[in-house]
């Protein structure tokens, strides 16, 4: 990789291990997405489940963009603590989350917010709970295109549900919601695949607006799906990983033009056998739901190969010729980084000149902030 672009300068460095991010490509990324929806900001809603940090939405803002969606009620809460005008919650509210969710949109009146639903009877119930606080809830109908995690199915009377949840009256609904992470593969089959199913909601959608006369948004995809979605008139696009970018998708995404900028740093604690050498990034210090040969990757020399990972250690093979010594720095791209990053309170913020000058706390990876 060009010019040791992870080397950060010795004596602005802490203890390891820990989580860095570098200030030049999280804006290289920001460009590369606004490119991507040629300019038109009015598509961008990215999602912060990635880095749940403030100052990352700052950023968002800077660039002026400054519509969000988001997993939690404490990701929710953190945009509205940081002035984002536009918040999605794409995770539908029940059992507590219910008041939590009032509780959210009463204490940050300033905010807009939205959030989906998927059946009629989790509607009725946000129906109830609005109806009892003299509010009125903006939702999405979330429809389940093949993942299989939430959503209704298309295979079923999705529209009825739809005029059925706009008879609510202390609802306002507004359009649709599509997450397809289970798209993959290369770009061409992506591309095939969810246009086929896009191309059937749209002709229902723009049916309904026919029936009804009112003008319905569509919120869709994520990284996978991105570059479909970023073509399509009136879609707003929910890419999270952007930001920071990682292995896997630099290894399975590679027509999208973002550049990795997260990167964890270790420190050689070890040096058991001649040929293997211990590190201090265990399982706690990277996401591990992968099998070992996808949880991390050396960027400072490609010859040194993950063998053991517990929760404090990493062993390291060295199919190489340097001499690596105790106490030596070791740079890895994670495969995962959105739950590598929830995994640590702060990360260190490295500026054009290579030098850590400040961090930022990692605030929304705790599961309530005040609400």
């Amino acid at each position: 990789m060009q010019n040791n672009w992870w080397k950060i300068n010795r004596d602005t460095q802490i203890d390891t291990p820990f989580l860095a991010v570098y200030e030049d490509r999280m804006q290289s990324n920001i460009d590369s997405l606004i490119a991507a929806v040629q300019g038109d900001l009015s598509k961008l809603r990215p999602h912060i489940k990635t880095h749940k940090i403030g100052e990352v939405l700052e950023l968002f803002k800077k660039n002026n963009i400054d519509k969000i969606k988001c997993a939690t009620i404490a990701e929710a809460e953190l945009a509205a603590m940081y002035q984002v005008s536009d918040i999605l919650l794409a995770y539908q509210p029940v059992g507590l989350k219910k008041q939590r969710w009032i509780t959210l949109i009463e204490k940050y009146r300033d905010a807009t917010f939205s959030t989906i639903v998927d059946n009629l009877k989790s509607a009725k119930e946000l129906n109830t709970i609005a109806k009892k606080n003299n509010l009125q809830l903006t939702v999405y109908l979330d429809l389940n295109t093949g993942m299989n995690r939430t959503g209704v199915a298309l295979s079923e009377d999705w529209i009825y549900l739809a005029r059925s949840i706009m008879k609510l009256k202390h609802l306002h609904f507004v359009g649709f919601h599509i997450y397809d992470g289970h798209v993959k593969g290369a770009i061409e089959n992506r591309t095939v695949e969810v246009a086929e199913s896009f191309q059937n909601i749209i002709a229902n959608i723009n049916q309904l607006q026919e029936e009804t006369n009112q003008k319905f948004l569509v919120v869709a995809g994520g990284s996978n799906t991105f570059p479909f979605y970023a073509t399509q008139e009136n879609v707003e696009c929910s890419p999270g990983t952007f930001i920071f970018w990682d292995l896997n998708y630099s290894t399975n995404l590679p027509e999208q033009d973002f550049k990795t900028a997260a990167v964890l740093v270790g420190t050689i604690i070890s040096q058991p056998t001649p040929t293997t050498f211990c590190i201090d990034i265990g399982y706690k210090s990277v996401a591990s739901e992968n099998t070992l040969d996808k949880r991390l990757v050396i960027i400072n020399d490609e010859n040194l190969i993950p063998i053991s990972h517990s929760e404090e250690h990493l062993v390291l093979e060295n199919h190489g010729n340097y001499n690596y010594k105790v106490g030596n720095t070791i740079y890895a791209l994670p495969y995962h980084v959105c739950p590598t990053c929830n995994l640590y309170e702060t990360v260190q913020v490295v500026n054009n000149q290579k030098d850590i000058y400040t961090n930022w706390k990692v605030l929304a990876r705790n599961k309530k902030i005040s609400i």
